[in-house]
């Protein structure tokens, strides 16, 4: 049976060259104490893992060890990056882990039980020689005391996947970074309860540690339909702004890429910025957008966007660059 750390077959090999090439272009490279680069993606049922180069169509899961290849060499190139969506099963994760070496360590949650909670994780994994933790992780849970102000419009019941929230250090910057992927529901209108909710638990919570100097970016799968509609409007209702370059980028492998503001909104990298006496962000925003894999990864196949959801993911990995200097 082959193995992740496996030399693959050559004309995978032969691709996964390809694919190195164009994240050389399309991604910032990492540079020693002077960037940072964050991102967040929804893996899609990031679980099993079928151990062969090619899934067969017969085998569940349809992650297979070029799936994960691939899967892996995106990640690399960030320095810590939220993912969504980590199931019950941590095989895909351990050998993913493997497979990027000694320098990653990672962070999460226990599974979400339940229907709404879809037996999902939310994890963090992060390169150690660029980010490290800083001493904080907690699931973010409203006190019941709080429950009744915030339900006025928002919140009747706790979250169901709880966000979770990780302190890194990178350079001279300590930042927090919350990662939560909101429940779905049956139609937009189930969302805006968390969306706003979150929004106003945040605005509160970034107050609070900004006298310690520290930075907050929200980030994950906030499940908003589009630019300005009524979910985007409940997530930056307390103040959280995206920058005007993200905003451009398609979210998903089903977008238009034509016309993104048109299509699926659902991922997020948000922060504060002084607006209404909440704290700015000191980390100084450089640029973002999505990496589009459709056109290179597992072309071999010649799979339809639907299969290859099921072996890389519906969602394009959303990243965001920072300076860690002046």
């Amino acid at each position: 049976m082959p193995e992740i750390t496996d030399q693959p077959p050559a004309e995978i090999q032969a691709e996964l060259n390809e694919l190195t090439a164009i994240l050389d272009d399309k991604i910032p490279p990492k540079i020693l104490d002077r960037n940072l680069l964050i991102a967040t993606w929804n893996l899609r049922a990031f679980g099993g893992l079928t151990e062969k180069w090619q899934s067969d169509e017969e085998d569940d899961p349809k992650r297979d060890l070029h799936a994960l290849r691939c899967i892996a060499q995106i990640i690399s190139r960030f320095d810590v990056i939220a993912l969504q969506e980590v199931r019950d099963d941590l095989k895909s994760l351990r050998h993913m882990l493997k497979l990027l070496g000694p320098n990653w360590g990672f962070t999460m949650t226990d599974v979400t039980v339940g229907r709404r909670g879809n037996d999902e994780r939310l994890a963090f994994l992060f390169d150690t020689r660029r980010a490290m933790l800083s001493g904080l992780a907690c699931e973010l849970v409203v006190p019941e005391e709080k429950l009744g102000p915030i339900a006025s419009g928002a919140l009747a019941r706790q979250f169901a996947r709880t966000p979770y929230a990780v302190s890194f250090r990178s350079a001279s910057k300590t930042f927090i970074l919350v990662t939560l992927h909101v429940y779905y529901g049956g139609r937009a209108a189930d969302r805006v309860p968390e969306l706003k909710a979150i929004a106003e638990w945040l605005s509160g919570w970034a107050t609070e540690i900004s006298s310690w100097g520290h930075n907050m970016i929200v980030l994950g799968d906030f499940n908003i339909d589009r630019r300005d509609d009524v979910l985007y409007q409940a997530f930056t209702s307390a103040g959280l702004v995206t920058p005007d370059d993200m905003n451009q980028a398609p979210r998903t492998i089903f977008s238009d890429p034509d016309k993104p503001d048109l299509g699926k909104f659902y991922d997020q990298i948000a922060w504060f910025t002084g607006k209404n006496n909440l704290p700015a962000l000191s980390l100084k925003y450089s640029r973002g957008g999505s990496f589009d894999f459709t056109q290179i990864a597992l072309k071999l196949r010649q799979l339809t966007k639907q299969q290859l959801s099921w072996r890389i993911s519906d969602h394009y990995p959303l990243w965001a660059e920072f300076k860690v200097r002046d």
